[in-house]
């Protein structure tokens, strides 16, 4: 990158930064009764806290977070999906990857699996299996038909999404009403019930994904070129991929465990991105997350406060945003 087009990246970056540190500030503050820099103050002293306090600390401020944490991971998982793909409609969501971590997520619910392993709840673990199992069933799909393009895989990721939709709807058949009803509250969307012990559970496996993910950044631009350009250049392209799909299937399953599937963050945010700093992925990488955080947050404060005191789900905010963006990538991309 010239240092012309290197000097307006960072202009972005820097608006990107203040713009997540006034968010993540101001977000907490905002809800069904505001909050004030005064009512918060006395956290540090020896009194026991107030409702203020008890509200911005232990109710926002986690929930801030974990919005942060998600909406970047799936930006992230987004942009990596959308560069190994080479296609600007491939995310977890439309993949299919989402639908298979919640009918995990649903399966150990459902199972009333207890085990865990330090830092990772059973709900994360077959999330991620079930995330893997749907990347690695949509490519094997894709790939054994002849004629194989990105716009097969993508139809093929749909197709997959259903059919897990149709057994998540299979366990709900046979769960009580009150274990249904979760479920599909669950199923849209939610951040409303969180402490920081689900904030560290989804960073865990975040952030591991999210790393894999971050340092494959060369890789990523030359996979955009194709595999033969990348392949010229020293990639192992089937490992290359390989690595990227597990790295993606864990840190969506990480995310959806605790939030529930969120669909088109990360179909939205790296063309977005790709509008402001531009398509190398050195840049993108960094800008999807910050520009992920910022977006979920935003969501999760409207769902939070539209019509308070009642919260929508926030699947349901950006399933708004995103159908209009999808259609507007249709006509866009008409190839």
């Amino acid at each position: 990158m010239t240092a012309r087009t290197r000097k307006p990246a960072t202009r972005a970056f820097a608006a990107l930064i203040l713009l997540a540190a006034v968010v993540a500030v101001a977000a907490p503050l905002v809800g069904s009764s505001n909050v004030s820099f005064s009512d918060i103050a006395g956290i540090f002293d020896a009194e026991p806290p107030t409702a203020a306090e008890r509200i911005f600390w232990q109710v926002r401020a986690p929930r801030v977070i974990l919005a942060f944490i998600a909406g970047a991971t799936l930006a992230l998982c987004g942009l990596s999906f959308q560069a190994v793909f080479r296609n600007p409609l491939a995310s977890p969501f439309t993949l299919g990857v989402s639908g298979g971590a919640a009918f995990g997520a649903v399966l150990a619910i459902k199972l009333g699996l207890a085990f865990s392993i330090p830092g990772v709840s059973v709900t994360q673990i077959f999330a991620f299996g079930g995330a893997l199992a749907s990347i690695f069933l949509v490519y094997g799909i894709a790939r054994a038909r002849k004629g194989f393009t990105m716009a097969t895989m993508l139809l093929t990721g749909v197709a997959v999404s259903f059919f897990f939709s149709a057994l998540i709807m299979f366990i709900q058949f046979f769960a009580d009403y009150a274990h249904s009803f979760s479920m599909v509250r669950w199923m849209m969307g939610s951040l409303s019930i969180v402490g920081y012990k689900q904030v560290a559970q989804a960073a865990v496996l975040s952030a591991a994904g999210g790393a894999a993910i971050f340092l494959r950044r060369s890789e990523m631009n030359l996979l955009t070129a194709g595999d033969e350009i990348a392949r010229g250049r020293g990639v192992d392209v089937d490992r290359s991929r390989a690595a990227i799909f597990f790295a993606v299937s864990l840190a969506t399953g990480g995310v959806v465990a605790i939030c529930g599937p969120i669909g088109f963050v990360g179909l939205m945010i790296p063309h977005i991105m790709r509008l402001i700093v531009g398509p190398d992925h050195f840049d993108l990488a960094p800008a999807c997350i910050l520009g992920g955080g910022i977006f979920l947050v935003l969501c999760d404060t409207f769902a939070r406060t539209a019509i308070s005191p009642f919260e929508i789900p926030i699947g349901v905010i950006t399933a708004m945003l995103g159908g209009p963006f999808f259609i507007w990538l249709l006509f866009r991309h008409p190839n």
